[in-house]
């Protein structure tokens, strides 16, 4: 097998295709033969050792990733060679093998394409465990997503809207908000040219939005809690700014509003039954169309360094997607 190894985790500049010994799944485990992989924001901060979670030297990078089962290992009863899956894995994805933990791989229903459902785990799960279980997310509520044109925005509006929400889609740019429109965003506010406070108060008659969903964290954060609904509900799903917001308590008090941390990985493996049960919801809305991954660009794994370049631009609508020859 062929990848892309970590040994040094000072950046991506340090990443390297390699030939690597083809690894065999243990007890528990499958091997993938990847078709397709995502890129995703921690993605880049794992190779630069600044992600919560730090692997053993030397890795493969890549958390997300689609293919066939090429090998189970024992124990494993539920897949067997030869089933289109996907997976979230935390790294191996950039390569042309990867082992995985059968109870985190999702098998593929017939008609999901292998570069759909490598953007589809971690973007739909994370959002559809934060709007539907973390907020309580319901019909006619109003939802303000934060970052609404990359990978987890552009899912978050779709799932909002296929459970009957109202979205305020929030972007850094003119021709982002368009792009969120004609995604189903209700409405949108470009917060680099516009007062968000001003414009929240706007859209929702001073009413504020009922669910924030912020992926994007730093000095944005609190003009938009203090400009959340009663009983609103804060949902911090990310930091792709850089700086983690230090919100003042009281805010909280006054509004009858919760601070909701969202860590989809940890609900997985604490709550596999229930990430099943949303995964299978996810796979029936991508069959129905009312789920579907936007992909920015579908390039070859050799091209892995210009997509790290092109994500750390922020021009990326929705998702990069790197592809092996099939």
């Amino acid at each position: 097998m062929h990848a892309w190894l970590c040994e040094n985790p000072i950046g991506i500049e340090a990443l390297t295709w390699k030939e690597l010994p083809t690894p065999e799944p243990a007890a528990g485990q499958v091997r993938i033969a990847i078709r397709a992989a995502s890129l995703n924001f921690p993605d880049i901060l794992i190779v630069q050792n600044k992600y919560q979670m730090k692997p053993a030297l030397p890795f493969v990078p890549g958390s997300e990733y689609a293919g066939v089962v090429d090998a189970v290992g024992e124990g494993v009863t539920h897949l067997k060679v030869g089933d289109a899956v996907a997976a979230f894995g935390g790294t191996g994805g950039f390569g042309t093998h990867a082992i995985a933990p059968a109870a985190l791989v999702m098998p593929l229903p017939k008609g999901f394409a292998f570069d759909d459902a490598s953007a589809f785990i971690l973007t739909y799960a994370t959002t559809h465990h934060a709007l539907l279980d973390r907020a309580a997310l319901k019909a006619g509520e109003t939802v303000l997503v934060l970052g609404a044109a990359g990978g987890v925005g552009t899912a978050a509006i779709q799932i909002a809207k296929a459970v009957g929400a109202r979205v305020i889609a929030a972007a850094s740019s003119d021709e982002k908000c368009t792009f969120c429109k004609q995604l189903g965003a209700d409405e949108t506010i470009n917060y680099t040219s516009a007062n968000i406070r001003d414009e929240l108060k706007k859209l929702t008659d001073g009413k504020g939005p009922d669910v924030v969903y912020d992926p994007v964290g730093g000095d944005i954060a609190e003009p938009v809690f203090r400009s959340i609904a009663w009983r609103g509900r804060y949902l911090v799903v990310g930091f792709a700014q850089g700086g983690i917001p230090a919100l003042p308590w009281n805010l909280a008090l006054l509004k009858g509003a919760s601070i909701v941390g969202v860590f989809w990985g940890e609900f997985a493996r604490r709550e596999p039954k229930a990430n099943a049960k949303a995964l299978a919801e996810l796979a029936q809305w991508y069959a129905e169309g009312k789920v579907k991954p936007v992909i920015d660009q579908r390039l070859p794994m050799s091209e892995l360094m210009q997509a790290f370049e092109r994500m750390g631009s922020r021009k990326v609508h929705g998702k990069l997607v790197m592809l092996n020859p099939s």
